[in-house]
């Protein structure tokens, strides 16, 4: 089907020799040891005949007690040889010896005893890390590629199987994971499940700790701490819904069955996690007033594009990111209107400016098609690129459609092509061209200076823009007011003219990436800004408190520390956290010191691979 998916530098694995149709995962969950101890059960078809080893992806995190197999239906299981071998800074080989050369269409079971501790995907968290305090939490994160050190796999998104599992917790605690059926046996606290579609291995989630949940719509609950099930009740009752409708209408039937909404601890490092049946999100989320609800919009999006179609590598992940984008920005078109949704890709844009201001438009990452040398991690990679020109290029695409009616048919077509499969760029440009006849006739994949190959594989700003006017009604009146606070002689008339009270956030958060570009505003207006606008010095929304602080950096506003250190205390998401250090390490002495004290008291708090950037930026 693909042109290229076997092409996976990221993977050690013989994914291409062997087929996985299923696997089991059977394991207990210990936290006084800080350990999962178990037995996974794959189930293989052999693809090419003579094959005489099978090689796994795992992690030095994990070890193997023993291995065996059973070769064809109703033999006998036998021990197999196996060894660890280096592979990259982020993984390692588990190799078995098969007891003799499989014949294509073979069919083999191997099971494999084993102990996960605490590997980069698989994290464990002391009370003091949870919301509530008082119990510990083990949550896993697959993605790219950190589900080696939950269970040995073939660790590419070009493979991919069903899974069940049987986890045995201790009293008084709930496990979660990303399947479509579960259940409880309460006499073993045991919680079992199965995921009845093929997903890649990065989309196998756990999550295990003092969790409650609630309904909030007929095929969505909320899963929290406690102390905070109320407080996401209020937040997301009767929402969820009304995004799953939208996006069925746009792009399809909602295959997974259910749609549920896991709140992490405050540790946990991404906005959402779009684990199939159970998103894996930040608390940052509850904002208190549904400001943010619409965050969710991304992830239910992941449903259709990336969990159903997914990046057969991720040097291709654009596949999965800047066709969610434009989902999401579909979606929220058709809830929201075009102005609304005009300014909040308005955000992402400057998201995308900011980013490439840092590294350099030339920058190789800064291809849409990455190509990830052998030994690189794929999270290296990981930036704005694939979510905001990934957006344009899917929306460039749909430019040349110039009927957005027509478009919306081509994606629910290209959904239910290739749903439960995996795939690369050309495979993707290849159906678009063969769905429209006329635009393939046209050779409007070589037009100049818009060359499909230029937008893959040539870094830099994309070489189309959507349109985004319609949102000048909201971002006019934001950018006004920000020209009028970068004055060194402030017109308090003019600036209390400008009624922000019932501005939206992405209305705020454009104002404030406006200050943000310009700061260091002149002496004294950062101080009456703060006074006249707690609705912004003192808000519970994330998105507006991200900015406020960077603000707060870079003019160098002391009697904001606070603010600043309660942010970098209550929440550990890699796209503020990250940002947050490094405008501190780019300013001043004293925002350098802050840096490291506030990183000394909070370090532990953070996912391992944010406190490693972190490290990499205080030096």
């Amino acid at each position: 089907m693909a042109t290229e998916p076997l092409q996976d530098t990221a993977t050690a694995s013989s994914f291409r020799h062997f087929g996985l149709r299923h696997f089991h995962l059977e394991l207990r969950v210990d936290f006084a040891r800080r350990r999962l101890q178990g037995r996974q059960v794959l189930e293989l078809t052999c693809l090419q005949a003579g094959a005489e080893q099978l090689s796994l992806d795992i992690h030095p995190s994990l070890t193997v007690q023993s291995v065996s197999a059973q070769c064809g239906a109703g033999a006998q299981s036998v021990a197999l040889p196996h060894e660890i071998q280096p592979f990259a800074s982020y993984g390692s080989i588990l190799v078995l010896t098969l007891p003799g050369p499989c014949r294509h269409g073979d069919q083999l079971q191997v099971a494999i005893d084993y102990t996960a501790t605490d590997g980069p995907g698989v994290v464990w968290l002391d009370p003091e890390q949870t919301a509530g305090k008082v119990k510990p939490y083990l949550f896993t994160q697959g993605q790219a590629v950190l589900n080696r050190s939950f269970f040995p796999c073939f660790d590419t998104p070009a493979v991919k199987s069903t899974y069940s599992a049987s986890i045995k917790v201790p009293e008084g605690f709930t496990a979660v994971m990303s399947a479509t059926n579960w259940e409880h046996d309460e006499k073993e606290n045991t919680f079992n499940f199965k995921m009845h579609h093929p997903i890649p291995s990065y989309l196998v989630a756990l999550a295990v700790g003092d969790i409650v949940s609630a309904e909030v719509g007929p095929r969505s609950r909320v899963w929290t701490e406690p102390c905070l099930l109320q407080a996401a009740k209020e937040e997301y009752d009767g929402v969820i819904e009304e995004f799953l409708r939208v996006g069925e209408e746009l792009f399809g039937q909602y295959v997974w069955g259910r749609y549920d909404l896991l709140f992490m601890p405050p540790s946990f490092p991404f906005g959402g996690m779009e684990n199939p049946c159970i998103t894996f999100v930040t608390p940052c989320l509850l904002a208190g007033d549904r400001s943010l609800a619409d965050v969710i919009i991304h992830e239910i999006s992941h449903s259709w594009f990336g969990n159903l179609v997914t990046n057969a590598n991720w040097g291709d992940f654009w596949l999965n990111e800047g066709f969610t984008m434009y989902a999401q920005r579909r979606i929220s078109t058709e809830l929201y209107g075009s102005a609304y949704t005009s300014l909040e890709a308005a955000t992402g844009r400057a998201l995308l400016r900011q980013h490439m201001d840092n590294i350099g438009e030339d920058h190789p990452l800064n291809k849409l098609k990455v190509r990830i040398e052998p030994g690189i991690d794929p999270d290296e990679t990981y930036n704005e690129t694939p979510y905001e020109k990934g957006y344009c290029f899917v929306s460039y695409l749909a430019h040349l459609v110039g009927d957005q009616k027509r478009f919306d048919a081509f994606l629910r077509a290209y959904v239910d092509k290739f749903k439960f499969q995996s795939l690369v760029a050309e495979d993707t440009l290849k159906f678009y061209l063969d769905y429209f006849p006329e635009l393939k006739e046209k050779n409007i994949e070589k037009r100049p200076g818009f060359e499909f190959d230029r937008w893959l594989n040539t870094p830099g700003w994309p070489p189309y823009l959507p349109d985004l006017s319609s949102g000048d009604t909201l971002m006019k009146p934001a950018e006004g007011l920000a020209n009028l606070w970068l004055a060194a002689d402030l017109n308090m008339d003019a600036i209390k003219a400008i009624d922000i009270s019932s501005w939206k956030t992405y209305q705020i958060v454009y104002f404030l990436d406006k200050l943000l570009e310009k700061s260091p505003l002149p002496q004294g207006n950062i101080a009456k800004l703060a006074e006249m606008y707690p609705k912004i010095s003192k808000a519970k929304n994330a998105e507006i408190r991200f900015r406020w602080v960077q603000i707060v950096v870079k003019n160098n506003y002391e009697d904001a520390f606070d603010e600043l250190r309660n942010f970098l205390h209550s929440q550990g998401k890699q796209k503020y956290t990250v940002p947050v250090y490094r405008a501190m390490w780019s300013e001043t002495d004293g925002t350098r010191k802050l840096a490291q004290e506030i990183f000394a008291a909070t370090g532990n708090q953070l996912h391992k691979n944010v406190q490693n950037y972190v490290k990499k930026i205080l030096v």
